[in-house]
């Protein structure tokens, strides 16, 4: 976005010809607000000017002999009807409105009283010569009327004329100053034309009066608001094109709104109360909206869509947004040229893609973001810039190289990962601000590594009400463990659970049963419809495992139950499938497992131990109880090998792993593990898949012949009964 060129301005300018379908123009960038103040000034300065060009000499004087050159011809018309009159003996009293005609007789006005007392022949004839004077009163009045009509014709015509040339000039300027933008030189015309056709408006006193009572209803604009300038979008001190992010996408945040104004019970509106939104703001760059928030919003969907497939911004009343009875405005739509980056869940993609046929034609670029990065001296370094900047932002105490240190292994921590870092700078803010808050509260004039470590310490301690309810469950008994002993077929699996965005892990207890029968194992979990589906797949790969290891030449004659004990909700994952079968092979040997060591790791058909998840919230949350019931430097966990690069353990627990009060064991193999959980030898296969005695293996192959010893007698007892 940088190195692309800053986009226009956009205003909005009235109709002249429709007020009601205002215009849109583009300006060069940073110009919007400049163009909006030169039209504001050049008003109030023709407000100023215009009153003075009609009293000035120049034009005094064309108006003075325009109404000389009327006034003449009107001498004249009245002359030739005073001679008329005069030839017909009658006297026009030019005193009364009316114009009244009188007979002259013997070079005397003849009086009302007078008349009836003549001739009839001289009244005829008197009566004659008035009907001729009143036609000709009558058609000199209405030259008069034509002369006077000429008069205002051309003194609105010398106003026209002198209005025209004052504008003309001042609009010189902007003409020049956008003379390869015809848009904004139409606007120029429209206005010159408007404001010298209204000139009246700009002469103190010669307002135009109200309008009829119906008009009273309608809110009143100023008189000069229709030549004002909308600025919808400017971009003063922008370089290059504008990202915006929408975090709220309403259909009046992204598309722009129509601004109401109440008067007298109704409302109304004009182009000065358009507002642009986000999509406005962000045309010639990037929109950038989350998915889940814009679909909460279905008609700001449609839109958005409807806006990008034709390239064109309309900015109009929602449908069920514009009020009742109130004629709206529809401006002039815009042409759009905009990138929009939708940020959202895979879950959401997915939806669109499959839900939305216009989606993928809209929408052709997909991208995939990374929450971590490899941890390198390059990253961790923009850890600590990132570190400085929030400092320098949000006015933090500054962190020492170690308080730095300490937020870098967050960032690992995060992702349970030694060798990553995670780039969710949510999270890490708010341990920066609350590891601030701790030093300050200390008085200290730096963040240190203990305010950061107590930053986490405090965040965990609001989030994990739940984990010591469970934890008092252990330590009251209510909840069976043994971190102590050593029991055959029982061992101490580990599990994970989430609340929200913290996660623990607590000891479980988990018991086999082997005897004869049916061969199979009886997950406990799914026969009472409590087990998921990735942990009966763990469950069913043991019976793979124990039939390529112990039933080469022999079938397997056995049946085994195995379960979670005092567990009462769903369980699913593969992580506990190790640990089942080394309490499986516990019970078939006969041996014992430590319960002072807990077991984590799926494990695969051929024995091999796999990678789980939540190895840190595991390892932390069995330490926690075997501190509580006392440390004896003989517990800890077995964890996959292939997690040993996850491990971001709490300082409490490396202190007690290095003081050797707590262990940490990885094992590749199912052999490995169970060495170490019952202190035998797993033993190794001679030639003919035996095992020595002696050995977990050698234990359990024992015990399946003698399985299988006595099903066989079993059967003979039954088939001589049968006999």
């Amino acid at each position: 976005a940088k190195t692309q060129p800053v986009p226009d301005d956009w205003c909005l300018v009235n109709n002249f010809k429709d007020e009601f379908r205002p215009q849109a123009i583009a300006l060069p960038p940073v110009r919007g607000i400049s163009f909006a103040k030169k039209i504001n000034r050049l008003i109030n300065d023709l407000k100023k000017e215009l009153p003075k060009a009609f009293e000035h000499k120049a034009y005094l004087e064309k108006l003075s002999r325009i109404k000389a050159r009327v006034t003449a011809r009107q001498n004249t018309v009245f002359q030739k009807i005073e001679r008329f009159a005069a030839e017909r003996s009658l006297h026009i009293d030019s005193s009364q409105k009316d114009y009244p005609v009188v007979p002259i007789v013997d070079g005397k006005i003849l009086s009302a009283d007078d008349y009836p007392k003549l001739p009839a022949g001289q009244k005829a004839q008197i009566d004659e010569n008035v009907r001729q004077i009143q036609a000709e009163i009558e058609r000199s009045g209405r030259k008069i009327e034509k002369l006077n009509q000429q008069l205002h014709a051309d003194i609105e015509r010398l106003m026209n004329d002198a209005a025209t040339e004052l504008v003309d000039r001042r609009l010189g300027p902007l003409r020049q100053d956008f003379r390869g933008r015809p848009d904004v030189l139409g606007h120029l015309a429209a206005l010159q034309a408007d404001i010298v056709e209204n000139f009246n408006l700009f002469i103190p006193g010669d307002k135009e009066e109200a309008g009829a009572p119906a008009e009273w209803l309608t809110p009143p604009k100023p008189a000069f608001q229709k030549y004002q300038v909308n600025v919808l979008v400017h971009r003063d001190l922008m370089k290059g094109a504008p990202v915006i992010f929408e975090t709220n996408p309403t259909y009046s945040n992204v598309f722009g709104r129509i601004e109401k104004r109440a008067y007298m019970s109704t409302v109304g509106t004009d182009f000065t109360l358009v507002a642009a939104g986000s999509l406005l703001a962000a045309n010639g760059g990037y929109l950038i909206m989350e998915i889940e928030s814009l679909l909460m919003h279905p008609f700001v969907w449609e839109a958005l869509k409807r806006a990008l497939q034709t390239k064109s911004l309309s900015i109009e009343d929602m449908p069920d947004e514009s009020a009742a009875g109130t004629t709206s405005l529809r401006p002039q739509p815009i042409p759009l040229e905009v990138k929009v980056i939708l940020l959202g869940s895979y879950d959401a993609f997915e939806f669109l893609q499959n839900f939305d046929p216009k989606f993928n034609k809209i929408f052709k670029v997909r991208a995939d973001f990374d929450q971590e990065v490899e941890r390198t001296p390059e990253t961790t370094q923009f850890y600590a810039q990132f570190i400085a900047r929030v400092c320098r932002e949000e006015k933090l105490l500054p962190f020492t190289r170690r308080g730095v240190a300490a937020i870098v292994e967050f960032g690992e921590k995060y992702v349970s990962d030694q060798n990553k870092l995670s780039i969710r700078f949510g999270p890490l803010l708010g341990v920066l601000k609350e590891a601030d808050y701790w030093a300050r509260r200390q008085r200290a004039r730096v963040v240190s590594e203990k305010h950061v470590i107590r930053a986490f310490q405090e965040h965990r301690f609001r989030y994990n009400l739940y984990e010591q309810k469970i934890h008092e469950s252990y330590r009251d008994g209510t909840i069976l463990i043994d971190v102590a002993r050593a029991v055959v077929g029982q061992i101490n699996g580990l599990a994970v659970y989430q609340i929200g965005d913290f996660s623990f892990g607590r000891p479980v207890r988990i018991t086999a049963q082997t005897f004869m029968g049916k061969p199979g194992v009886i997950n406990v979990e799914r026969e009472a419809d409590m087990s998921g589906r990735t942990h009966d797949k763990g469950v069913l790969i043991l019976s793979g495992y124990l039939g390529g290891v112990f039933a080469q030449h022999h079938p397997l004659s056995l049946a085994i139950s195995i379960t979670f004990e005092q567990s009462y909700s769903d369980i699913d994952g593969d992580s506990a499938s190790s640990t089942e079968l080394y309490a499986i092979l516990s019970s078939l040997a006969d041996i014992p497992i430590r319960q002072g060591i807990a077991v984590t790791g799926s494990v695969n058909q051929r024995g091999q131990i796999q990678a789980i998840g939540g190895v840190n919230q595991k390892v932390e949350g069995f330490f926690e109880v075997c501190r509580e019931k006392g440390l004896t430097g003989e517990q800890g966990v077995i964890i996959p090998f292939s997690n040993v690069q996850n491990l971001m353990l709490r300082k409490d627990v490396i202190d007690a792993v290095r003081k050797k009060q707590f262990h940490v064991y990885r094992v590749s193999t199912v052999e490995e593990g169970i060495e170490i959980l019952t202190g035998v030898k797993a033993g190794r296969p001679d030639s003919q898949n035996g095992y020595a005695p002696g050995t977990v293996f050698g234990e359990v192959q024992k015990k399946l012949r003698a399985y299988i010893d006595r099903a066989r007698r079993a059967k003979q007892e039954l088939d001589g009964e049968a006999e």
